[in-house]
């Protein structure tokens, strides 16, 4: 069983964070990782750097644009990550967008994916449709779990085919903006929430964008299986660097 779906099944709310590969220096990538885990996050989404990266806020195109000066690509991450499964057990995920994939192969990339032990991928501008008809082979040759984004402007039958063709979870996005850009949830996404967990999906949820604190991580978790930070955290690290992890994650849980 993949270690997302193993993790899934704990009787526990997930926390996971998101960060950019590469980010604040270009060797921090795997101890941020090990920290990360040392600290209790259940699920890490590790950001393959891209210099358009559509569905991002101010803040992790500013840590993208970062890593990519500091000189972080795909082949670099790879290298960077080779010995990962050694000190760390967690499931890992890389987010990023489908060009650098594409140019580095979809099969290579994958292959090289389950080589060093990553869990799945989640690629927000890879259209559904075109995954299951023409790379959901591939995913399953290599053990990957593809990831999808969901947002309240998701129409149910849309959402119902996402359902039918993932395995893993779903990214429940909590709003129609990019990611850092809010502060808190209202009864828009409190209802939200509570429309799609009553739809009884097959996969669970786990929600993404404009969490930022124990607060939004309790509201956020009411309804769905989990919570990703992503902005905040990076924001952490600009302004305390990678050597205060823990604090971060306590002012969480």
């Amino acid at each position: 069983m993949n270690r997302i779906e193993q993790k899934l099944q704990e009787d526990k709310k997930i926390l996971s964070i998101y960060f950019s590969a590469g980010y604040p220096n270009l060797n921090d990538t795997v101890q941020i990782i090990q920290d990360l885990e040392k600290n209790g996050i259940d699920l890490i989404e590790i950001g393959l750097p891209f210099s358009d990266p559509l569905a991002d806020g101010p803040t992790i195109q500013e840590s993208s644009t970062t890593a990519l000066h500091n000189g972080m690509t795909t082949q670099i991450l790879f290298d960077q990550l080779k010995d990962i499964r050694k000190t760390v057990s967690i499931p890992l995920i890389i987010m990023g967008y489908f060009n650098p994939m594409l140019q580095y192969g979809v099969e290579a990339f994958c292959q090289k994916c389950a080589e060093i032990g990553i869990d799945g991928l989640i690629i927000p501008d890879l259209p559904v449709a075109v995954y299951a008809e023409e790379y959901k082979a591939i995913f399953d040759k290599y053990g990957l779990i593809n990831i999808f984004l969901i947002t309240p402007q998701t129409s149910d039958e849309r959402i119902h085919f996402i359902d039918s063709v993932s395995s893993g979870f779903i990214y429940m996005v909590s709003s129609a903006s990019v990611t850092g850009s809010s502060a808190g949830f209202g009864n828009v996404q409190e209802d939200y929430f509570k429309r799609i967990a009553d739809m009884n999906l097959k996969n669970p949820q786990i929600v993404g964008f404009g969490i930022n604190n124990a607060e939004t991580f309790q509201q956020a978790t009411q309804y769905a299986k989990g919570a990703i930070i992503g902005s905040a955290f990076i924001k952490h690290l600009s302004e305390e660097g990678s050597g205060k992890i823990a604090d971060f994650v306590k002012a969480i849980r």
